[in-house]
């Protein structure tokens, strides 16, 4: 199997090749009820889906903008939660991203002793 991948990939890309290179008008649309066919129905149908893909990706863009103004507080521990779960499964699939996950645990240990101890001189007080 994976000596045929290669020979696969080089067939199907000469086949896109050839359907690029010496054919034609493929491609056609219907504005109107009017097929518009031929190199110029090709160029209009590339156009016209790229425009639709550019809108979708602005449309995203200004979306999580918003989001992430409206909600910045839960996003910021959100966002964090997240990388750090990320982190953790990846390092927990991955062994030899686990001495990258030990610095973690030592921060993490070392803010929690903080936290208690702080914790315990405020209630003693």
């Amino acid at each position: 199997m994976k000596k045929i991948v290669p020979y696969a990939v080089l067939i199907l890309c000469a086949l896109l090749l050839w359907d690029l290179l010496f054919t034609f008008g493929d491609a056609s649309f219907h504005i109107d009820g009017d097929e518009v066919g031929g190199p110029l129905g090709a160029a209009l149908a590339l156009l016209f889906g790229a425009g639709g893909t550019i809108i979708g990706v602005l449309v995203t863009i200004v979306v999580g903008a918003v989001l992430a103004v409206a909600f910045a507080g839960v996003g910021v521990v959100l966002v964090g939660a997240l990388a750090v779960a990320a982190f953790a499964v990846t390092a927990a699939i991955v062994p030899f991203f686990l001495p990258l996950l030990l610095p973690l645990a030592v921060i993490w240990y070392l803010v929690h002793r903080s936290r208690r101890n702080r914790m315990q001189r405020e209630a003693a007080v």
